[in-house]
């Protein structure tokens, strides 16, 4: 089957076959390996992406099923001058890699969390735990980690225009991929 994705702001055309996983297009048909695979079975989060602005376990979708979408991943996060993104650079200034295996996904579904809190509340500390609970880290802690978010969400309200953005109105239970 011939199916067009939109990767990274990228039209791509390709043929798929009706059993592979977006993971497997992603790191072996188009080379962006910042999606990692980690359990293959949707538990660790590793391999998150956004596709159309939703947190997805990559590994849990087929890519069929996702043509004509949106997809975001790691390699995409970067802003135009190669800086990093602001959910980045709070997670560095907190120390909130380590190893960092598991970031990739966390910086996608975490995204997803700054994204839809700039100009409204900010998130709690237990509902960014609870946003983390797709996403497991064997280094951190967490603590660090929930830090870079709140430093994020803090920056991404200070920038928004006064009166711009809603409250989070996507639930953890629906965050990285719960469902398609």
């Amino acid at each position: 089957m011939d199916i067009t994705l939109n990767v990274n702001g990228r039209p791509e055309q390709f043929s798929v076959r009706p059993n592979e996983l977006l993971v497997e297009r992603l790191r072996d048909g188009l080379g962006l390996t910042g999606t990692k695979v980690g359990c293959d079975t949707g538990q660790c989060g590793t391999c998150v992406v956004r596709l159309d602005g939703r947190s997805v376990k990559s590994c849990l979708v087929l890519t069929a099923s996702a043509a004509g979408s949106e997809v975001a991943t790691i390699e995409g996060e970067t802003t135009r001058g190669g800086e990093l993104s602001g959910l980045q650079e709070a997670l560095r200034q907190e120390h909130g890699t380590q190893c960092g295996f598991c970031t990739p996904g966390m910086v996608m579904a975490l995204g997803e969390l700054v994204d839809s809190t700039a100009g409204g509340e900010a998130p709690t500390e237990p509902e960014i735990r609870e946003w983390l609970t797709g996403n497991l880290c064997r280094c951190t802690g967490y603590h660090s980690v929930v830090r870079g978010v709140q430093r994020a969400c803090a920056a991404a309200r200070a920038e928004a225009p006064s009166g711009v953005g809603e409250p989070a109105a996507v639930t953890a239970s629906t965050a990285a991929g719960q469902e398609v």
